[in-house]
Parts: C-alpha cells; sequence; structure tokens
C-alpha cells in the first residue's frame, strides 16, 4: 500500500500507483495501476474534505470501481466494497443482528446443557455475539480512517440509496434489536457509490454526494493506460500492432455510437474490453495480424457482445478502404 498520511492533510494526486500485477498483502487481489484525469482528481480531493460521498456513473467498463482501491492505495487506507443487488438492502451496509441464533442460544443457556461453562454463558449473554458490521458500520466505528465502495447502487431496489440518507448525512446509525446507536468514531469514511444509470436516483440522495460523470477515455490516455500496465511485463504489446489496435478500436467505437439507434444493446465498448484485446494482442500478435489481413475484427469475441454487433462489425467492410489499407 501505499505510505500512511495524516488525516488531516490528506489529498490524492492519482500519482502513486502499484506496479501492475503487485498482490495487496491484506487481501491477496491483483493490483493495477489506475490513471485519472485532473478533474477527477479534483472530485476525489473535494469529496474528502467535504467529507462527503463521490457519486461515479458512466458506461460499464468505464473504470468507475478501480478508482476507490486507487485512492486507498496511493493514501494507505484499509478498503472495503459492497456489490448491490436487486435483493440488497441499506441494513446489509451497516450490521447484521443474528435474531435467531441469540434466541436459539438463550433457550440452551436455561437448560442444564451450559450450566458448569461459565465462559458459554458469558458469551451468551455478550450481545456483540450476534452482532456483525457490515463495511459502513465498520468504517464508523473504525478509529481510522477507511475507504468504502459502494458499487452499481443502481442494481437495487429504490429503496436502498433512500434509506442510506441519514446514515450517509450524520455518519451513525442504530441497532433496533438493542436499541444502540453507533456513532462515527474517527474520520469520516470516503465513500465512492458507483451508478451505471440503470435507475434514477433520487433527489434527496444526490443532494448528499458530490457527483462527477467518468467519461471514456480519449486516444492518449487509452494508450498511457496500457503503458502503464505493461511497464514491468516481460511481454509486451507491439508497438506497432498496439498502434493499429488503437485506431480499429477508437473507429469502432465511433461506429457504435453512430449505429447506436438501430443496435440491439446499448453496450459500446469501453475501457474494459481495450484491456483484454490488448491482453490478447500481446500474447498472440500472429493470430491478431492473421485475422486483420483476412479482413476481420481480430478476437472479435472480447468486442462484440451481440449477434447482430458481429454481422455488422465482424467483417471490416463498415472501414473506410483507405483505412483498411493503412491498417494492413
Amino acid at each position: 500500500m501505499g505510505n500512511m498520511v495524516n488525516n488531516k492533510s490528506m489529498k490524492y494526486t492519482g500519482k502513486i500507483r502499484p506496479i501492475a500485477g503487485t498482490k495487496d498483502p491484506k487481501t491477496g487481489e491483483i493490483l493495477y495501476p489506475y490513471i485519472p484525469d485532473d478533474e477527477l482528481i479534483n472530485a476525489v480531493n473535494w469529496a474528502i474534505h467535504l467529507n462527503r460521498p463521490l457519486l461515479l456513473e458512466g458506461e460499464p467498463g468505464g473504470g468507475k470501481t478501480e478508482l476507490a482501491r486507487a485512492v486507498a492505495y496511493e493514501l494507505g487506507l484499509e478498503y472495503r466494497s459492497y456489490t448491490a443487488k436487486s435483493t440488497s438492502k441499506a441494513q446489509d451496509l451497516l450490521y447484521f443482528f443474528d435474531t435467531i441464533g441469540r434466541l436459539r442460544d438463550a433457550q440452551l443457556a436455561a437448560t442444564t446443557l451450559f450450566a458448569n461453562d461459565p465462559q458459554e454463558i458469558d458469551r451468551i449473554r455478550d450481545t456483540d455475539t450476534y452482532l456483525e458490521l457490515g463495511i459502513l458500520g465498520e468504517a464508523f466505528q473504525s478509529e481510522k480512517r477507511m475507504v468504502v465502495l459502494i458499487d452499481e447502487i443502481d442494481k437495487a431496489d429504490v429503496d436502498f440509496p433512500n434509506d442510506l440518507l441519514q446514515e450517509l448525512d450524520k455518519k451513525q446509525f442504530t441497532i433496533r434489536e438493542l436499541n444502540k446507536v453507533i456513532v462515527n468514531k474517527g474520520e469520516s469514511p470516503i465513500i465512492f457509490i458507483t451508478s451505471n444509470s440503470e435507475k434514477r436516483l433520487s433527489d434527496a440522495f444526490l443532494r448528499r454526494c458530490l457527483y462527477y460523470y467518468v467519461k471514456f477515455p480519449e486516444e492518449k490516455r487509452l494508450n498511457e493506460i496500457i503503458q502503464e500496465r505493461y511497464k514491468q511485463e516481460k511481454s509486451k504489446p507491439q508497438p506497432k500492432l498496439l498502434k493499429k489496435a488503437l485506431e480499429i478500436f477508437l473507429k469502432l467505437r465511433e461506429k457504435m455510437v453512430e449505429d447506436e439507434e438501430e443496435r440491439e444493446t446499448t453496450k459500446k465498448i469501453s475501457t474494459s474490453e481495450w484491456i483484454d484485446w490488448v491482453k490478447l494482442i500481446a500474447v498472440e500478435p500472429k493470430e491478431f495480424t492473421q485475422q486483420l489481413e483476412a479482413n476481420k475484427l481480430p478476437f472479435a469475441e472480447i468486442l462484440l457482445k451481440s449477434q447482430k454487433d458481429r454481422d455488422d462489425y465482424l467483417d471490416l467492410t463498415w472501414l473506410e478502404e483507405e483505412d483498411i489499407a493503412v491498417l494492413k
């Protein structure tokens, strides 16, 4: 992780990044460098300064989720994440109390089963035995600042974000089963929330957040992303092939945007497809060249996510003739 930073002087620069492929020492997850633009860096720092969640919207695969981990890495903070589902409830982020387990143990304690086991009786009497904090509950109870990601909030029911209004505002919540108020102990957590805009979020929820739309990267930054990821790699994509790939990728995306009304899916190729595509080009350069010479979109399975897209874009006839000549 990055160097520990004093909470009061905490500032994200986007310049302290892990080497691609580094393992997180605590979770074992593979880390990759994240390259934010200046506007996004400003949005992160304003959210930190104001103790407000930062709501990130943008196309799927555009890099929204990776930002929170990048901030945690640079600032040397603990990182927790939760991915919302259709069945998610706001309380999942706060706590879970095992009422059934407590009732069962209380009934057992009333028998002779634990009569000679005072340690077990003490465990049953301790309400914390049945309490498990969610990622927000854990962050509020931590004396050290944490980074929390609530991912794909638009996948959950419309009540999910609305049930978090007071908790996000006051940084506290009540455990109803114990009539106990949990308040934020230390510095407020740095909260990131992502959405693919599948559902509209309420005005009351939006009022409590800072907002940033993660745009599709420009050509220069797409190239920077690859250069950063392959800085320490032995198997790198060949520069000439990478240049051709980037030209094709940008022209394909431009064509998808142009054809949006006619396509069966609104999914356009994004940063995640670009990274996966280059990964395959790096290990299969001959196959990439052969498919290109056959006037086919190389490794189309990565880029085309519907049969209609395959019908429309698998053959490179949608490219201008001069573009095809240059690419070959």
